[in-house]
């Protein structure tokens, strides 16, 4: 699928980009469809994303289950996606994200809000359910490794932002090697070298 109407797929797509199973073929199908200097902004749920709810998960399933299995769908890290955005074609790459911590009175909520959010795990290979006994171990482990003072527990979302631009020859281009007129060892001589210029002015 090409994203022709840009503003279009902004509102629509919106925070979905951790559902698409081929992100790198998904960045390519955008870059091809952006005209020479074309910009793409996006923002994706990434990182360590609900990490509090994978944690009590895998403990509580280790300990009355022998194993685990993933019961939280796999997020992108930060650094993977420079990787990503670049290897589809874009240049000069701005990417930052932000950490959001929202509190619930305790795992069940959160589990019933990611539920009503469209968000539960979308893996091929998880398993069809939780024991009853192993939800409550891992709501218990929750409460207790990061429960807070007032009796709530936190749910953590890191948004990922990121700017591409389709290359374009009007874009500036970095210097060619060794044309600078100064080098990082002038750096420590700053103010010795803007003093000289003062003098000879």
């Amino acid at each position: 699928m090409l994203f022709r109407n840009y503003s279009k797929w902004t509102l629509q797509k919106i925070l979905c980009l951790h559902w698409v199973n081929d992100l790198p073929g998904a960045f390519r199908q955008i870059n091809y469809s952006l005209k020479p200097d074309g910009v793409f902004i996006g923002a994706m749920v990434g990182g360590e994303t609900l990490y509090e709810l994978r944690c009590s998960l895998q403990l509580a399933e280790l300990e009355r289950e022998g194993g685990f299995a993933p019961h939280v769908s796999p997020f992108t890290a930060l650094t993977d996606l420079g990787n990503l955005l670049g290897g589809a074609g874009f240049n000069m790459l701005t990417l930052d994200f932000d950490e959001i911590q929202v509190n619930y009175p305790g795992m069940f909520e959160i589990m019933e809000d990611l539920q009503g959010m469209g968000e539960s795990n979308c893996a091929w290979t998880r398993k069809p359910l939780l024991h009853r006994d192993t939800m409550l171990a891992a709501a218990a482990i929750y409460k207790e490794m990061y429960g807070s003072d007032d009796g709530s527990v936190p749910a953590t979302f890191q948004i990922f932002y990121m700017i591409g631009w389709k290359p374009h020859e009007s874009q500036p281009k970095p210097a060619q090697r060794g044309s600078a007129a100064l080098s990082f060892d002038h750096l420590g001589k700053m103010n010795e070298l803007i003093s000289t210029k003062k003098n000879k002015s």
